[in-house]
């Protein structure tokens, strides 16, 4: 066991980011009731994931990680968790045949509810309320019984993810991820815009792959990855009673497990060494991520990672950084060098969404497409300079057809961003956005591989 550590030590520490209930009792009700539920995820599977990102930290593969900003009770639908997960396929197949990568697929989905925030209250008019925290800690509505924190929301949460993971499983396994099905991928607003063409190109492409392969007696019957794919769930570790209560200890190695996702990260607003989070997440086997934000000197995060993945393990711990399209290379820069001179393995992610909003003259928060473009080459181009792997992409997006990040192929605009503006916290990108993403980012990948991948950073301790 992690020195010092146990499921509930964090309780002893600083916190930030939680929810103030009035009514203890309740909560802890809560806590009890979701402790004795059946787990959502298994130790084995996190360890199959953290073995894949070992992949990704050595520059063999390469992790894509999306979904919504937070996760609705209202939005949640078969539809909506299939449509995500499509998309998901789309960007994925797109990347690995661009890059000639594996690509890593891990959604912010099944249990991506608790958001930060800037300020722990809301003001409207002369009226001053707490803030929305996601659904799984109060509602959207202006009203003081909206506001108020419910423990009971956890339980709903909970049965969420659930059926999200019920419906992720059979998706992944059940023949939807076939990539004989490659082109009945396509949403319809997705065929009907300016990637349509491109998109068809790269799926007859594959289609003739299939067809020489399957001539060679490799069918999807024959090797089960034609079929069907792994698919990994994560979410910020914010809520930490809700983290604690879901934590359990693998009976076959005696370690502790978060079993409500399978990778969790800390975000940027709470990754103070000596406070609750990084307090908890130190201590259990899941892999980990890291959000870092502009304000990173390189020696705190070297003694973060330290806390972090003390033994170096590849695949523990995933850095994603997130600093704006104007600095990416400039903040970027000093943190590769020094992980890189200290011999440190991690995976290197680029979230271009959290460092890109603003408040357009309509009055909506969004985000403008060339900007998080704009983040991903300077991402690129920063470990092209310091010769490192760029790992991966952390983003907001959903399968819905919405319009609340600007430009893009649609060229969507200010004004048309109240034409469905549906999120209930930060804009996501839409299908068409995310896909014209994914062809960037394997072009990109595809310049890699012709310049050579860069040299891994040797591991301490291995699997």
């Amino acid at each position: 066991m992690t020195q010092g550590w146990n499921p509930e030590s964090w309780r002893a520490k600083p916190v930030k980011q939680m929810p103030e209930y009035s009514d203890q009792a309740a909560l802890m009700a809560v806590e009890e009731e979701l402790n004795a539920l059946p787990p959502l995820v298994f130790a084995g599977e996190a360890r199959s994931l953290r073995r894949s990102l070992g992949q990704v930290a050595q520059g063999q593969a390469f992790l894509l990680q999306g979904g919504d900003c937070a996760e609705s009770f209202a939005e949640f639908s078969a539809n909506h968790i299939r449509d995500t997960f499509r998309v998901l396929l789309q960007m994925a197949v797109v990347m690995t045949y661009g890059g000639s990568l594996p690509v890593v697929k891990v959604g912010r989905m099944a249990g991506q509810f608790a958001k930060p925030r800037s300020s722990d209250t809301e003001t409207q008019g002369d009226v001053t309320l707490p803030s929305y925290r996601g659904d799984n800690i109060n509602s959207l509505e202006f009203t003081p019984e909206a506001r108020t924190p419910d423990p009971q929301r956890l339980i709903r949460a909970y049965h969420q993810a659930a059926s999200t993971l019920n419906l992720l499983r059979a998706f992944a396994k059940g023949g939807y991820a076939d990539l004989n099905r490659v082109h009945g991928w396509n949403l319809d607003f997705v065929s009907d815009s300016p990637l349509r063409e491109r998109y068809e190109d790269l799926a007859n492409r594959i289609d003739d792959a299939l067809r020489f392969m399957a001539a060679c007696g490799v069918t999807s019957e024959t090797v089960p990855a034609i079929q069907q794919t792994d698919f990994y769930t994560s979410h910020e570790a914010l809520h930490l009673n809700y983290e604690q209560a879901m934590t359990r200890q693998d009976s076959l190695t005696g370690d502790w497990y978060d079993t409500s996702a399978h990778l969790l990260w800390i975000g940027a607003r709470t990754h103070q060494e000596d406070h609750a989070q990084i307090e908890f997440v130190r201590g259990i086997k899941n892999p980990l991520g890291l959000k870092c934000s502009p304000a990173l000197e390189p020696d705190e995060l070297i003694r973060l990672i330290d806390v972090l993945n003390p033994e170096n393990i590849p695949g523990r711990l995933t850095l994603i950084a997130r600093m704006g399209h104007e600095q990416v290379e400039d903040k970027i820069s000093p943190l590769l060098r020094k992980v890189k001179e200290e011999g440190r393995s991690v995976v290197w992610s680029c979230d271009p969404m959290h460092g890109n909003t603003y408040k357009a003259d309509s009055g909506y928060k969004t985000r403008n497409f060339e900007h998080v473009l704009a983040e991903v080459r300077g991402f690129f181009a920063a470990h092209k300079t310091e010769g490192t792997h760029p790992g991966g992409v952390h983003f907001e997006m959903t399968g819905a057809n919405v319009t609340e990040c600007v430009g893009g192929a649609e060229a969507i605009a200010d004004e048309d961003l109240s034409n469905r503006y549906h999120t209930a916290c930060d804009p996501r990108l839409n299908a068409n956005q995310a896909l014209e993403l994914a062809f960037l980012i394997a072009d990109e990948l595809k310049a890699v591989r012709q310049d050579g991948l860069p040299k891994p950073i040797a591991a301490v301790a291995a699997e």
